[in-house]
């Protein structure tokens, strides 16, 4: 029998596991229960991982690191106001700044807190933020991520997040889509210069030391979706970039996963012609437009799907009959298994129902088998 390490390898390499892995991430469910001191009585005295290993599940392992980052020439100041830390950055061409506000609901679950106030917020601070990319450097911690690997072993495979690509983080984290949009269409050469800036930071800094990394997973976007990323901006901001870093680090038998937990219906195309090989946390209906039928049939097997049980599911609204049939459909739209991975789009929710979760454990051990039924 394979171990989940061993079924990731396969995937990632083209072949068929033994079995459906069954990979999914309960951060959010196990830091809400345990904050709130409601944990099941039998995982009272339990970490997640023990948990895990007790519900047969493996390990996402996705809190490696193959790099630190520094910007050189930029003092940051940190200010804290109750539950709003905003940071800001000194440079020559001006201060800049953001706002990360928690809330007592976000931290009796264990989220991180909201960025609510942009670094960018109108043209004059284009210059500023492009001479924070400019002094970005990346260092190589290498053992780091190889004690890291050591200590997940054979229930997993680490998955690197390195970020998010240039136009997408310009998007969700320095502007804001709606200002950003409007940047976009308002002065197109200052956003556009921007993004070649930091799209070459990324090139000939941060690009070598992934490549040159002991790891074989990279996560490099997240939450791309039609809505936000339509179809015409996503093949002319996008696609460049990733094709040419996917090809960049192919080369050097890395894969690269994005973080799909958004409808994604309208740009299946883009994201595999921009050469990722995973989609991981997809996100499916009733959740978002998109089944999981219908990405494996646009996909096949060329495309690496980590997911397909959407959180909802696993909730008390969704009626036990229902859970099962979605369940028994899912092993057969996912047949014969290739290219797969069951996971929770995008985790279990502080309401998900563990006793759902360990159903899910008896149903990959009892239709799960290479190859699955139609």
């Amino acid at each position: 029998m394979m171990t989940n390490r061993e079924r990731l390898l396969a995937i990632l390499d083209g072949k068929s596991p033994d079995r459906i892995p069954w990979i999914p991430r309960m951060e959010i469910w196990y830091l809400a229960q345990r904050l709130a001191g409601t944990l099941p009585p039998e995982y009272e005295d339990m970490r997640l991982g023990e948990i895990r290993a007790d519900l047969r599940m493996g390990n996402p392992a996705r809190t490696g690191r193959v790099f630190t980052t520094r910007i050189r020439g930029v003092d940051a100041i940190v200010r804290r106001d109750g539950l709003r830390t905003t940071t800001e950055y000194i440079t020559p061409y001006g201060t800049v700044s953001q706002t990360a506000q928690r809330t007592e609901e976000l931290d009796a679950v264990g989220i991180q807190p909201l960025v609510v106030d942009k670094m960018l917020k109108g043209p004059g601070d284009y210059d500023a933020v492009m001479h924070i990319f400019e002094n970005m450097q990346w260092y190589p911690c290498y053992e780091e991520y190889e004690a890291y690997d050591r200590d997940v072993g054979d229930d997993g495979l680490p998955m690197v997040g390195i970020g998010d690509v240039p136009f997408h983080h310009y998007l969700g984290d320095l502007s804001g889509y709606e200002t950003a949009y409007l940047d976009l269409f308002d002065n197109p050469g200052q956003v556009e210069n921007l993004l070649d800036t930091i799209s070459q930071v990324y090139r000939e800094r941060m690009w070598p030391v992934v490549a040159e990394s002991p790891a074989r997973l990279l996560l490099h976007g997240a939450h791309f979706a039609s809505q936000t990323t339509p179809a015409p901006y996503y093949d002319r901001y996008i696609t460049p970039y990733v094709r040419e870093f996917t090809d960049y680090v192919h080369k050097y038998g890395k894969s690269v996963a994005q973080h799909a937990d958004n409808d994604s219906l309208e740009i299946l195309d883009q994201l595999q012609e921009s050469g990722y090989d995973m989609q991981e946390c997809l996100v499916t209906s009733p959740m978002v437009p998109l089944s999981l039928r219908t990405a494996r049939e646009h996909w096949g097997d060329s495309m690496i799907i980590w997911g397909g049980l959407p959180s909802v599911i696993l909730e008390e609204s969704t009626p036990e009959e229902e859970f099962e049939e979605y369940m028994e459909d899912l092993f057969r739209a996912i047949s014969p298994g290739d290219a797969f991975i069951l996971g929770i789009a995008d985790n279990a929710m502080p309401t998900s129902m563990i006793s759902r979760m360990r159903r899910v454990s008896e149903m990959v051990e009892e239709y799960g088998n290479y190859p699955t039924a139609n």
